[in-house]
């Protein structure tokens, strides 16, 4: 058989929402496929290849120890039971039990968002129960100071553009409270780019989605302390259990680690080059005005930013977008305000092209009455 979108009656997709779990995330190389393919035809020791993957990464990585899971959300729960567990086989056989009291998770108010599950299900997931630190609009250290008790047992910090960005603590900042309070700082960093800095900043774990910057096969990523990186892969025995990845995805994923960090990703000039021809485009399109906009939360990313006018609102033409073969998925989080965002990082020049024709076919037709 050969596979293809007619093959289950699917849509064709050009992602241009950026790396959405609901999309697939990513593409993945040749490298990595051969990887894969590697993983899927032999056989190894299971747990051996946790750990030598995990030293061969932590070498590449500059830290201690790494442990390649199942995504960045098993990388939250299992990282939160680690560090209620700290190694103890009855945690890991009885994660929930009544008798463990110490389950206390600090989390700035701004970070517990839903990323598609809300944090706070995957830190309950873990055997954890959020405390909110500061309010929605800020968090400081000493909001996060405050609410350290006896059942702390360590304080989580999300680095994501979903987050609230204005007055918040950094991870430095967060790390400094941890550290005095001789708790474990946890950092998801799940779509960020930047594989070091968090380490350097002070945190103990760092979790990191594997189909996202990296471009790798479905997988997640935690490294950090020896330690505590040793307890995660103790949760194998117990909840990641049913959170485990395959050989193949296991191998792919490491083979995709260590070509990013060889190449790289797309630096954001190469985006704004690319982008400089569809911008020109779209504002040729009736009802419609662009330009380039940077990431929100600061990363090197740029993106088209599209004004809608006229009869259509920016929901109506989301939706029509999404509608035909190919559907076109955007950034949907300014569509309130009238405004379509387009990342191009995994859009190449012929799918642009098909979404500036798309817009004009939706644009020239006429709205609901």
């Amino acid at each position: 058989m050969t596979m293809n979108y007619n093959t289950f009656g699917l849509k064709e997709v050009i992602n241009a929402s950026g790396k959405m779990t609901i999309l697939g995330v990513s593409k993945v190389s040749e490298n990595v496929l051969e990887a894969q393919r590697f993983g899927g035809e032999h056989f190894f020791e299971m747990e051996e290849l946790a750990i030598q993957t995990g030293k061969y990464i932590a070498d590449l990585l500059q830290v201690e120890d790494a442990q390649i899971v199942s995504s960045a959300s098993a990388g939250i729960a299992q990282a939160v039971a680690a560090v209620i567990g700290q190694g103890s086989l009855f945690h890991v056989y009885h994660p929930y039990d009544a008798s463990i009291a110490k389950r206390e998770i600090i989390l700035p108010k701004g970070h517990n968002v839903d990323y598609g599950t809300p944090v706070e299900v995957m830190v309950n997931q873990g055997g954890g129960q959020v405390i909110e630190a500061g309010y929605a609009n800020m968090c400081t250290a000493d909001h996060l100071e405050m609410m350290v008790t006896d059942k702390t047992t360590a304080i989580l910090y999300i680095k994501s553009h979903h987050t609230v960005q204005k007055s918040m603590l950094s991870v430095a900042e967060a790390a400094e409270v941890a550290k005095r309070h001789h708790l474990p700082l946890i950092v998801d960093a799940a779509a960020e780019e930047d594989l070091f800095q968090y380490m350097v900043a002070g945190a103990d774990l760092v979790i990191y989605s594997g189909a996202k910057a990296i471009e790798g096969p479905s997988a997640g990523l935690v490294i950090g302390k020896k330690e505590l990186v040793s307890w995660v892969r103790l949760q194998s025995k117990g909840i990641g259990r049913a959170m485990k990845i395959g050989k193949d995805n296991i191998l792919g994923f490491t083979q995709a680690i260590a070509d990013y960090v060889a190449q790289g990703s797309e630096q954001g000039a190469s985006m704004k080059e690319r982008l400089a021809p569809f911008i020109t485009d779209l504002n040729q399109i009736t009802n419609l005005t662009a330009n380039v906009v940077q990431d929100g939360a600061g990363r090197d990313i740029y993106r088209a930013s599209v004004k809608v006018f006229g009869e259509k609102t920016a929901k109506e033409v989301i939706a029509e977008l999404k509608a035909q073969n190919p559907a076109v998925y955007t950034r949907e989080y300014q569509a309130n305000n009238g405004i379509i965002e387009f990342d191009i990082r995994s859009v190449n020049t012929e799918e642009m092209k098909k979404i500036v024709t798309r817009l004009q076919q939706i644009m020239d037709e006429k709205g609901a009455d």
